[in-house]
């Protein structure tokens, strides 16, 4: 049976009343009492009910921002779909929760948002950050001066007291396509990076444990400087037909981010569909159709609804029962797939 606060005032020898006010920090309660009725409580195992700290949150008015940069890429509508699982049941105890979707990688637009946030007195905020030096220093002022708590998703910046990060391992998958990519083509020949926008960090992360994967192990794998599309279809396709032109001998392509039809349709179009290599990453309809057509050889995943329904979770924890979350970096898991287990 639950522990009960009649059952920890008796313990502490002070009345239910002191106890109630000691465990919800309001009232007059002498500091030394309070700490002991707290240590008394703990060691009894007593649990808060939860209706009754969601009825508590209603009152307080917590809310809680998601601001989603990239909304237009099909991944990020995945993890839309995490953070709409998340609101329907942070909802349902007492909370809210607001998404706020950014067209692209536009650091300027997720401090306005950030700004209309704190006039709004929201909680809490999940957001995907870019490389930005202004940003970065908003979500270190939010988290410092405001104290709104902040927890990154899908990608990282770091150095900013963010409360914790919630996404892929980007270097740890970058070294992964690395080693997928050394043992495709034999160790040896002519490899190329097509990244998306330059300002994103997981796409960056991405980048370099791929580049520094392939320098420390295949030494006779020459990359070529590292292309970017933008996310866009259209740029991508140019890029690959200028690689093909500049490197004939182009063996194979990783591909960081979205712009996977533009890539595999201009090798089919260039004849190159099955001799040049590919690795991307995500485990969309589009990048499956590629795959299955053997265009793409592995595709690597990252949990995205993962990536959008625990960041709100973590606040909602954290302010419904004052659970910190137990890691900084919590890292989604990395599955490799190809069209025989797709």
């Amino acid at each position: 049976m639950p522990v009960t606060l009649q059952q920890i005032a008796e313990a502490a020898g002070v009345s239910r009343g002191t106890v109630d006010r000691a465990l919800k920090n309001r009232g007059r309660v002498n500091a030394e009492v309070a700490e002991r009725i707290r240590k008394i409580a703990k060691e009894m195992g007593y649990q808060p009910s939860r209706a009754g700290r969601a009825l508590a949150m209603a009152k307080k008015n917590v809310k809680i921002a998601v601001i989603l940069q990239s909304i237009q890429t099909p991944f990020m509508n995945l993890v839309l779909e995490g953070v709409l699982a998340a609101k329907q049941e942070v909802e349902s105890l007492g909370g809210s929760v607001e998404v706020f979707p950014v067209k692209g990688v536009d650091a300027q637009s997720v401090m306005e948002i950030m700004d209309k946030l704190y006039e709004e007195q929201y909680s809490g905020i999940a957001l995907v950050p870019s490389e930005d030096s202004v940003l970065k220093n908003k979500i270190r002022q939010f988290a410092e001066e405001y104290e709104i708590p902040i927890v990154t998703l899908n990608s990282d910046v770091e150095d900013t007291k963010r409360l914790c990060y919630v996404g892929q391992n980007g270097i740890q998958s970058g070294r992964t396509a690395a080693g997928l990519m050394g043992e495709i083509i034999g160790e040896k020949g002519q490899v190329v990076v097509i990244s998306g926008h330059i300002s994103n960090p997981s796409l960056n992360n991405r980048a370099r444990g791929f580049q520094s994967e392939i320098m420390d192990e295949f030494p006779e794998i020459e990359l070529i400087h590292t292309r970017y599309s933008y996310d866009d279809d259209w740029v991508a396709g140019k890029i690959v037909e200028e690689l093909i032109e500049q490197y004939p001998n182009l063996s194979g392509i990783y591909i960081t981010g979205p712009a996977v039809k533009g890539i595999c349709e201009a090798l089919e179009k260039l004849g190159k569909g099955k001799s040049i290599k590919v690795i991307g990453n995500d485990f969309l309809s589009e990048n499956k159709k590629w795959m299955e057509k053997g265009v793409i050889n592995f595709l690597i995943g990252q949990d995205a609804y993962v990536q959008g329904y625990e960041p709100v979770m973590i606040l909602f924890r954290l302010f419904l029962d004052h659970k910190e979350p137990k890691e900084e970096y919590q890292y989604t898991e990395i599955v490799i797939k190809t069209k025989y287990n797709m």
